[in-house]
Formats: structure tokens, C-alpha cells, sequence
């Protein structure tokens, strides 16, 4: 096998500065983009300053979309779809690249607010697969909204400033611990024991004398005169609750970055910047977010839902030659990566790893032509002929690139979104950066493989 190169030693000081810039951006988008309707809201942001307009303000106007028209549609303020129009047909297929913009995190409850012996908790339920364990003993931010019932739509975001508090999930002490450390990983923490302790001092003296919870009261009052909120209003809530902080320099010569939601939000970043800094091609461009990929794609704003398929119709049909052949054609005839990042080679945990077909952190994006576990269970294998004609247009494109599967054979497994959109019979594929400490907390790339990653998927682009 060739050995991959550590990529740091090839880069000349131009490069350096390149990799620099993309990479400070890379870490400002992780900070401002922590949920799904963070991330769409500052893609279309982006967009939009690149000359992308609404589909719905398109078609409203009756506009037939051509040949170097920029149009993005919004689902539900959580997925998104972005088109660069090319000279051909649409049947003739698109370049897509999709990822997804949801993370593992914890998720505030329809009832939440309780009080228990003067502390004021909110109940929560965790979202994705995660190390409960890990989420205990640290500072966490609220993100989300809130929906009044006269429509009013709320922004919170508790506990990144500076001067904001912060909140979290308590620990029993070492000293007390001797039970739960015989517990095995799965359960040393209870998935109903992740509550959130948001608070402990009560009502005012008078007000107390009237309150059965004043604890609970007094948080109930400061989010009335902050955010105008009562607690009826949670019902028709979406609160995350995610690390506190912003994304750092990793090491000691910052060549890597420690973050929060960088499954998959890293291949999300490299996504845009290959798109929107990508020449025009003869083939449609297509940059495709979507949600819940972490529970299963499900949902109205999952890569199971019609999102996809549904704006390619309005797009063939605001041209005037709708079909559903054509719509047919179009998917059919697409090519895809599924952008999503793979394990990093871990040497502390290495039995868990196949070293010859491992992703290495700091050696480029990785290729996964098969993710799954067991005997490739839900995977996409893709064909080698579609491997061929993208490793020509990565090596034509001087992008370093890898080679991996998630982890060793039956050790564990993983999937993606790439088997849903290859039942439309594209090729698809998954290709995305490698990280450490996947779906902890904090999680850890190296800035050498956001750079490659971003060349890969502008190389893609312009095939």
C-alpha cells in the first residue's frame, strides 16, 4: 500500500495562508451555525451575497430558469437546497453534494420546567448517538426557538457570550461513586438523568410565601421579562442544548481544531465553499443540506423526504418542459457525494481500527466507498467505475485524497445519507474529512484535511 503523506510538509507558505484563511472562516461558521436553523440561515446569508435568490420569489414572478441562474429553496428553516443552473438539460443529470447540518445533542422535553429540593431543572431527551457520560460536568448553551401561539417566533441563545450564564447536567461526586463506577459505559449515566440544571435561587421573600416552587417561579420570571415567555409556551418549543464556547485552535502548533457539531457541519462548510467558489460547469450545481441524518434521515426534513426531488420538479417546470420522465431522467443521470465525515485513525484506540484502510487525520478526504457495519449492512457500495472517473478528476485537480472504512469489521459501523439518494439510481458516493472524538462533545479535525476537502469537493464541481 502507498504510504499517505503527512500533507503539512508539502505546503509551500501560499498555501499556508490559504489553508489559514479557510479555516479561521471555517471556525467563525461552527460558532454561528451550532443547530440546523443556524446553519441554513447563515447559508442563505452567504448565498445571497453571492447572487443566489429565493425559488419561491422566482416562481412567483414567473421567471424560467436558465443557464447561470443562482436560486436556493429552504425547507422548513432546516434543510436547504442551493442550484447553480448549467447549460444542459437538467435530464441530463446534476452535481450534487450532500450534507447534513444536524448534530448529536440534548433536547429540551414539551414539559420541561420542574423544581426538586430548591433546584429548577429542565427535562431533556437526547438526540443522535452519544456517550451520555460525556455530557455530564460542563458547560451547555440553550439555542432555538420558541413559537407563541400568536405566531411570534422567539430566537434564544443562552450561554455564548461572554457575560451569559451557562447551564448543565450535574455528576455524583468520586467520593460517592462507588456504585455507579460498576456500571457498565452505556448506563453509568441514565438517559432520563441528562436534566438540565438551570437554576437555584428563589422568588423574592414576598413572592416566596406564595410559591410552591419559587425556584421554578423565579426562572419562569426571568424568561418572562428576557424573552417575553411563559411556560405554556414550551409546548411549541425546539431548544437545543449544546457545548458552550467557541471552536478553538487544537495542539500545541494548531494544526488541528476542537469544536462542537463538527459531524457534519465540517463537510457542510467545505460543501458551500467548493460551491460557491466553483466555476460555472455545463451540469447544474447542486448544494443540498439536510437534517436528522443522526436519527435516520426521517421526518419531513430528512434525506427520506421529497425535498430534493420536489424542487428539481419546480425547477424543470419553471422552464416549461415538465415531466415526470424528466424529473426521472434528471436523478437518474446525477452524480453525488455524500458529504460526510469518516473515523480518524485513533492510535490510543487502535484495536478498533484496520490500519491499511483507515482514515488518518492530516492526510486529505477520505473516500468511503462503502460505510455499514457487520457485512456492509445499510451501506451504499459504490461502483468502480464511478471511483475511477473521480479519482481522475481529484488527481487532475493535484487534491490529496484517502482511502477508509468506519473502523474494523464488525467492531462497530456507521451510515450515511448516500444509500437514499442512490435509489434513484446515481451514482453516490460518501467523501469527507476525518475526525477524533466523533459525536463527543468536542470534536477534533485537522485544518490540512478542511483545505484538501474543500479542493476535493470544487474539484468535483467542475468535473
Amino acid at each position: 500500500m502507498e504510504e499517505k503523506k503527512n500533507l503539512w510538509s508539502s505546503y509551500d507558505e501560499a498555501a499556508k495562508k490559504e489553508l489559514h484563511e479557510i479555516n479561521e472562516k471555517y471556525k467563525a461558521c461552527l460558532d454561528a451555525g451550532k443547530t440546523e436553523r443556524e446553519c441554513v440561515k447563515l447559508a442563505v446569508e452567504m448565498a445571497k451575497e453571492a447572487g443566489y435568490q429565493d425559488i419561491k420569489d422566482v416562481l412567483k414572478e414567473g421567471k424560467s430558469l436558465k443557464a447561470g441562474d443562482k436560486v436556493y429553496a429552504v425547507c422548513m428553516e432546516k434543510m436547504l437546497a442551493m442550484f447553480r443552473m448549467g447549460e444542459e438539460p437538467l435530464s441530463n443529470g446534476m452535481n450534487i453534494l450532500g450534507a447534513h447540518i444536524d448534530s448529536p445533542r440534548i433536547d429540551v422535553k414539551q414539559n420541561p420546567l420542574y423544581e426538586s429540593e430548591g433546584m429548577a431543572y429542565l427535562d431533556t431527551h437526547y438526540y443522535g448517538g452519544i456517550k451520555k457520560y460525556q455530557w455530564v460536568a460542563s458547560p451547555m448553551a440553550i439555542h432555538g426557538v420558541i413559537v407563541k401561539t400568536d405566531g411570534t417566533t422567539v430566537q434564544i441563545n443562552i450561554g455564548e457570550k461572554p457575560e451569559d450564564p451557562v447551564v448543565g447536567v450535574t455528576d455524583i461526586l468520586v467520593h460517592l461513586s462507588a456504585k455507579q463506577m460498576e456500571k457498565k459505559g452505556s448506563v453509568v449515566v441514565e438517559g432520563e438523568a441528562l436534566d438540565l440544571l438551570v437554576g437555584s435561587q428563589p422568588m423574592d421573600k414576598k413572592e416566596d410565601e406564595k410559591e410552591e416552587n419559587p425556584v421554578k417561579a423565579y426562572v419562569l420570571q426571568l424568561l418572562k421579562e428576557q424573552y417575553g415567555i411563559e411556560e405554556k409556551d414550551f409546548v411549541s418549543a425546539e431548544l437545543e442544548v449544546v457545548p458552550a464556547g467557541a471552536a478553538r485552535d487544537f495542539g500545541l502548533d494548531s494544526s488541528m481544531i476542537m469544536a462542537y457539531g463538527q459531524d457534519d457541519r465540517i463537510c457542510a462548510f467545505t460543501s458551500l465553499m467548493g460551491f460557491l467558489h466553483s466555476k460555472p460547469s455545463a451540469k447544474t450545481k447542486v448544494c443540498l443540506f439536510v437534517d436528522k441524518e443522526e436519527i435516520g434521515s426521517v421526518g419531513a426534513t430528512g434525506m427520506h423526504a421529497h425535498f430534493l426531488e420536489n424542487t428539481v420538479a419546480e425547477v424543470i417546470n419553471s422552464q416549461g418542459e415538465y415531466s415526470e420522465l424528466k424529473l426521472r431522467r434528471a436523478l437518474k443521470n446525477s452524480k453525488m457525494l455524500s458529504a460526510d465525515v469518516n473515523a480518524g485513525y485513533d492510535p490510543l484506540y487502535a484495536e478498533v481500527f484496520e490500519k491499511n484502510n483507515s482514515a488518518y487525520v492530516g492526510k486529505g478526504a477520505a473516500i468511503s466507498k462503502y460505510t455499514g457495519a457487520r457485512g456492509k449492512s445499510g451501506s451504499n457500495d459504490a461502483n468502480a467505475e464511478y471511483l475511477g472517473i473521480l479519482r481522475k478528476a481529484f488527481d487532475d485537480a493535484k487534491v490529496e485524497y484517502q482511502t477508509a472504512e468506519l473502523g474494523r469489521i464488525d467492531a462497530g459501523g456507521g451510515g450515511t445519507i448516500a444509500y437514499i439518494p442512490a435509489a434513484y439510481g446515481m451514482d453516490v458516493i460518501d467523501i469527507g474529512v476525518p475526525i477524533l472524538n466523533m459525536h463527543a462533545p468536542y470534536e477534533v479535525s485537522s485544518k490540512a484535511d478542511v483545505y484538501e476537502t474543500t479542493k476535493c469537493y470544487k474539484a468535483f464541481y467542475e468535473m
